[in-house]
């Protein structure tokens, strides 16, 4: 079962790689993104930035046929893009808990800082109401002690709602 499911532009970075794992107790980070998992030179840099964890880089595909085939294991999904996660959940895949991370802007995009981390487009923040409105609520936590502040009223203040 994917029991942490974490949008974050930066996939892999201390906080994932040490406190998140820590936190969730899995045993390895699946990295979901079509992008990312056909780039070879982030493919190999990944794992690295991730301490010691093991690390999968797999497209959106492979990350919903390799989380199926297991689903006793707890895992750990990092979406680079939410548009990446909303294709995990809509898959029908059982997932414990969503968090946003951080999502840089995108050169080229009309975003708005809604957090002091999240950038969203219009287009993003629909993608965190359908999350939100699957989960029962879309929260943003840079570590786990940190608050947890409400992505979707976020986007609604800065006028993405």
């Amino acid at each position: 079962m994917i029991k942490h499911l974490r949008i974050d532009s930066r996939m892999i970075h201390g906080q994932v790689a040490v406190t998140w794992m820590n936190f969730i107790g899995a045993k390895e980070i699946i990295v979901c993104n079509d992008k990312v998992a056909n780039d070879r030179i982030q493919k190999m840099a990944l794992p690295m930035a991730a301490r010691g964890t093991p690390v999968k880089v797999l497209t959106i595909a492979e990350t919903i046929d390799y989380c199926k085939t297991h689903e006793a294991d707890t895992l750990f999904v990092i979406c680079k893009l939410p548009s990446d996660a909303l294709a995990v959940v809509e898959s029908g895949l059982p997932v414990g808990e969503i968090n946003v991370g951080t999502a840089a802007p995108v050169q080229g995009t009309t975003y708005k800082m809604v957090t002091k981390t999240i950038a969203a487009t219009k287009e993003d923040a629909q993608i965190y109401k359908k999350l939100a409105d699957h989960f029962g609520g879309l929260y943003s936590r840079i570590t786990p002690a940190n608050e947890a502040v409400d992505v979707v009223e976020a986007c609604k203040k800065e006028g993405l709602l």
